[in-house]
């Protein structure tokens, strides 16, 4: 039985290309109690590979994190399947705000010890019990409430290139370092202010309302479907957009953009530009942000050293990297000391 990959991404470019039907990218999620894990993940597999799904799932005890795309002719039978798993029936789906037929080139399912990592290890805590949930006009009204504290929770990278107006963005790499510092740093306002949290798509936001809950904070809400939720209910409502720049995403676009400001620099000039990049030496693969004029001089790379390789032969390149990880300076996400507006 079928339960990886036989699919190159090139090659899975070439056959989305070939049919020349229109996908859908969507995102969803739910905190849940799943006993097995593993064996969620094999039906998840086995059926969605049928319906031509692909995309990046992950299942845990706690629940399920799914961002793919899907064929647009099979989206009912999809949506019909998701509505048959109990704790999925009726789940909200965040539909990308702009669409792209190769957002995603692989079905990847994966078991993991949790589908949001937070460095806890409190038994007592119960992710399931979430703050309140805001729909795009209620956030609206929150933040116009001198008593509200807004808080982003995402990464820096994420936040540098789009934020809510007048929200406290925590300078961290990854969820798990900002859950203690906004804890000390609120910890004085538990009581009187409402505290008010988004990310992406609500999942990390979802877990932090929990979280808070559980340290005793009194008013916790969260912006229900993230941003992307956001920005679909603005348009739709005629409300006003609060939020400035880009959304940040992690598939191959890496980024919606919901207003026309640009509020991040090239991290090679400083010029105001927000369109990130991987470097092009796949041996380094740097996540930054690079004005067209940058990437033109530099080869679409983030040093001279990288630029030097790319222009060696293919074979040449990956002799260099043989052996070698570039994970620890990917995860960098533009702290990297070649970036020299950046750093």
């Amino acid at each position: 039985m079928q339960l990886y990959n036989t699919l190159s991404a090139k090659e899975r470019a070439a056959l989305i290309e070939e049919a020349g039907k229109e996908r859908l990218t969507l995102s969803f999620y739910q905190y849940a109690h799943i006993g097995n894990p593993e064996i969620l993940r094999n039906h998840l597999f086995i059926t969605w590979d049928k319906l031509d799904v692909l995309g990046r799932i992950y299942v845990a005890k706690e629940g399920i994190n799914a961002q793919l795309s899907v064929p647009a002719e099979n989206f009912e039978a999809f949506k019909e399947h998701l509505d048959s798993i109990s704790f999925l029936n009726g789940v909200r789906l965040n539909i990308a705000v702009e669409q792209d037929n190769k957002s995603f080139l692989k079905l990847k399912v994966k078991v993991r010890h949790k589908i949001v990592a937070d460095g806890l290890d409190d038994h007592t805590f119960d992710v399931t019990d979430k703050g309140v949930h805001v729909d795009a006009e209620g956030f609206n009204k929150l933040l116009d409430d001198p008593n509200t504290v807004l808080v982003d929770m995402r990464n820096h990278y994420e936040s540098e290139i789009g934020h809510f107006k007048g929200a406290i963005t925590p300078d961290v790499d990854t969820f798990r370092e900002s859950l203690p510092i906004i804890e000390d740093d609120l910890k004085a306002h538990k009581e009187d202010k409402n505290l008010v949290m988004y990310c992406t798509g609500g999942i990390r936001c979802e877990k932090a309302s929990a979280y808070f809950k559980h340290k005793g904070f009194k008013k916790v809400f969260q912006l229900e479907g993230g941003i992307i939720e956001y920005t679909r209910q603005v348009e739709n409502k005629d409300l006003e957009n609060k939020f400035i720049g880009k959304n940040f995403v992690f598939d191959e676009r890496r980024a919606e953009r919901i207003s026309e400001d640009i509020i991040a620099n090239c991290h090679q000039c400083g010029k105001p530009c927000d369109t990130h990049i991987n470097c092009a030496n796949e041996g380094c693969h740097l996540l930054f942000i690079q004005c067209e004029e940058c990437a033109e001089k530099m080869n679409h790379c983030c040093s001279e050293d990288c630029k030097d390789i790319v222009a060696l032969p293919y074979e040449e390149q990956k002799s260099l990297r043989k052996g070698k990880k570039a994970s620890n300076k990917i995860f960098k996400k533009g702290r990297s000391s070649v970036l020299k507006f950046k750093s």
